[in-house]
């Protein structure tokens, strides 16, 4: 057993997905001002108003995976880490989950919602994350195994 304290081990995927939540947030800021004048235009404030609130959601739903990544990774010097990282990750996609149960019973009779609107302004906000997460990933120059540390060779006694 190694009695050593684990090496200062930074996860290369960081930079990586800090990236993406960035870029996502300015397409989203984007699409954010598109749907809304859209909704306006098609369907008054209801419209509007549906298509702030679908865009909030989907960026948020998207954003919740990337940053429970990254405040995982925060553990990686912890001999604990896995099961951390495994841990966060998992619990974001349940309160994805539960979130997600509960605003479709919230919102399900709202009479001053447009249900079009918001239904195209999530699938917007959902396509334009993941054309974030694909071109951020394809251009991170990231080996395809990153973050290993091979066993030392074994010594001749």
């Amino acid at each position: 057993m190694n009695d050593a304290a684990p090496a200062d081990r930074t996860p290369t995927s960081n930079p990586v997905l800090r990236r993406a939540l960035v870029w996502g947030a300015l397409l989203a800021g984007v699409i954010l001002v598109v749907s809304a004048v859209l909704g306006l235009v098609f369907a008054g404030v209801e419209g509007l108003v549906s298509a702030l609130i679908g865009t909030v959601i989907a960026v948020v739903f998207m954003g919740i995976t990337a940053a429970s990544i990254l405040f995982a990774n925060r553990f990686a010097n912890s001999e604990l880490f896995v099961g951390i990282f495994f841990g966060v990750v998992l619990g974001g996609w349940i309160l994805k989950f539960i979130v997600f149960i509960v605003l479709v019973v919230v919102l399900r009779d709202a009479s001053w919602l447009n249900t079009t609107v918001l239904f195209l302004s999530i699938v917007a906000g959902v396509l334009a994350s993941l054309v974030v997460d694909v071109l951020v990933v394809a251009k991170s120059r990231l080996p395809y195994a990153s973050d290993v540390q091979l066993p030392k060779p074994p010594t001749e006694d």
